[in-house]
C-alpha cells in the first residue's frame, strides 16, 4: 500500500503535465463556446483539442467545428469559407491561413483534432472560431503560445 502511494505521488506531477496537451471544447445550439480562451504550452510535441456539438441541432441547421487560424486571418477565411459552403466544412480547402480544425458536426457529435504547436509563433496573435455561416462573428476565442 505505502508503495502505491509513494508512486501515485510520484507519478501526479507527470500526469497533470501530460493533461496540459490537452483540451475539451464544446458549443451547443446557443453559438457559443464553453471557453473563452486556450493555452497551448510550448512544451507539448502535439496538443488535442477535443470538441463537442451538445446540442440537438442538425449539422445543415446549426452545425459548428473549431478552427485555428492566425487572428488576422479569421475574417478572410470565414468569407473564403462561406463561398465552400457546409460539404467543405465552410472552410476554403487547403488553405494554409488554417492551422487545423475540427469537422462540422450536428448536434450530439464529437470530434478531435491534434496539431503541433511549433504551427505557431511567439508574439503572433490566435483564435479559434466556428466557420459555419455566419457564426464566426459570435463563436470566437483566443489560444495562446505558453511557455
Amino acid at each position: 500500500m505505502r508503495s502505491y502511494v509513494l508512486f501515485s505521488l510520484l507519478m501526479a506531477p507527470a500526469l497533470a503535465f501530460a493533461n496540459n496537451c490537452e483540451v475539451n471544447v464544446s458549443a451547443g445550439d446557443s453559438m457559443s463556446f464553453n471557453v473563452r480562451s486556450i493555452d497551448v504550452p510550448k512544451s507539448c510535441k502535439e496538443f488535442t483539442v477535443n470538441f463537442a456539438h451538445t446540442g440537438t441541432a442538425s449539422k445543415a441547421g446549426m452545425g459548428h467545428n473549431w478552427v485555428l487560424a492566425k487572428t488576422s486571418d479569421v475574417t478572410d477565411v470565414a468569407k473564403a469559407g462561406m463561398e465552400a459552403g457546409i460539404d467543405k466544412n465552410y472552410l476554403p480547402e487547403n488553405d494554409a491561413r488554417v492551422l487545423a480544425f475540427t469537422p462540422l458536426l450536428g448536434g450530439g457529435e464529437k470530434a478531435s483534432v491534434k496539431f503541433n504547436p511549433s504551427i505557431m509563433k511567439d508574439g503572433e496573435a490566435y483564435s479559434f472560431f466556428c466557420s459555419f455561416a455566419f457564426h464566426s462573428f459570435m463563436m470566437r476565442g483566443t489560444v495562446k503560445l505558453v511557455d
